[in-house]
């Protein structure tokens, strides 16, 4: 088989798949366009999320058994087309789960201490105790919505905390020692902390708006490493000025670029301003799963995938 790498990753996945038979090739810099143009040369592709691979490219893609995307989401698939042309798809939430569990729960402690505002006041020389009060995780209720790979991560980082893990997933039996499986209605209604581990999915898109936030029975902390799309900026910012959510911590935004390689290059819309220079929201560039150790585990996951299924050429 010969297999097209389309982004740069860790390089023991080629290394894995030279091993087994497999020859690779290289494409970082072309188009989509130019690419579609070549394709059919390829059994297999290696992605991130440099472009779409939407049914003109699969249909250009004559050889194509599989594809293989380094992260945790098919999104920029159209899996459905894929599937139904038997193109075999991989990921590998399994290779970057601990990672994001970590950046969550960093996140929330960094939030709940207010260290991102207490470090920019001392390093301006401004020594203010009472101001910066933390609040301790020990004793609350935490909601994770979405519990597959990155939600169990979370919630077994949680557990030396003290506090109720309650999770919400549209699969039922999902819930184990770390996290109790509850209805959406009873996790708004207890959670003090909420944390959204969700695909992006038609179900999804949009999911965090007014309507969302406002049947919430008390202020709630809102996290987010899933999907930038599944919030409605516009909402949340008015739920923190409100004082209906108490704070935020967002790895992903509404306004990423597909690629997430970058924020879209237009003018910022009027809201995303307002969140940008709120001291109570804390922002990372969508790098939760993106750790020195991830980046091997995501290629090693990938690479044992491909191997399982066909083995060597």
């Amino acid at each position: 088989m010969t297999i097209l790498h389309l982004d740069n990753n860790h390089p023991i996945l080629q290394q894995r798949l030279k091993e087994a038979g497999f020859t690779n090739v290289e494409d970082y810099t072309s188009s989509k366009e130019e690419i579609q143009k070549t394709i059919s040369k390829y059994e297999g592709i290696i992605i991130r999320s440099r472009f779409k691979i939407d049914k003109e490219f699969l249909d250009a893609a004559k050889k194509l058994t599989f594809i293989g995307r380094v992260g945790a989401g098919l999104e920029s698939i159209d899996t459905v087309y894929a599937e139904r042309k038997g193109i075999q798809l991989f990921s590998a939430p399994e290779g970057n789960r601990n990672a994001v569990g970590e950046h969550a729960l960093g996140m929330l402690l960094s939030l709940f201490n207010k260290l991102n505002s207490a470090d920019k006041q001392v390093k301006s020389g401004q020594w203010n105790r009472e101001e910066n009060r933390g609040t301790e995780l020990d004793g609350k209720t935490v909601g994770i919505i979405g519990y597959g790979n990155m939600g169990k991560a979370f919630a077994k980082k949680l557990k030396g905390f003290d506090c109720t893990v309650l999770c919400y997933d549209i699969k039922e039996d999902v819930g184990d020692r770390n996290g109790t499986q509850v209805s959406l209605k009873t996790l708004q209604e207890m959670a003090d902390v909420v944390s959204l581990h969700t695909p992006w999915t038609p179900l999804t898109d949009k999911m965090v708006n007014s309507d969302f936030i406002n049947a919430f029975s008390k202020p709630f902390w809102f996290l987010n490493t899933a999907r930038g799309r599944s919030v409605v900026t516009a909402d949340l910012v008015s739920a923190l000025k409100e004082g209906k959510i108490l704070g935020a911590g967002l790895d992903v935004l509404e306004y990423e670029k597909l690629s997430f390689e970058s924020l879209f290059s237009e003018e910022m819309p009027p809201a995303f301003q307002e969140l940008l220079v709120m001291e109570n929201v804390l922002l990372s560039p969508h790098v939760a799963g993106w750790t020195m150790e991830s980046k091997i585990k995501l290629a090693e996951t990938i690479a044992e995938k491909i191997l399982d299924t066909f083995g060597a050429s």
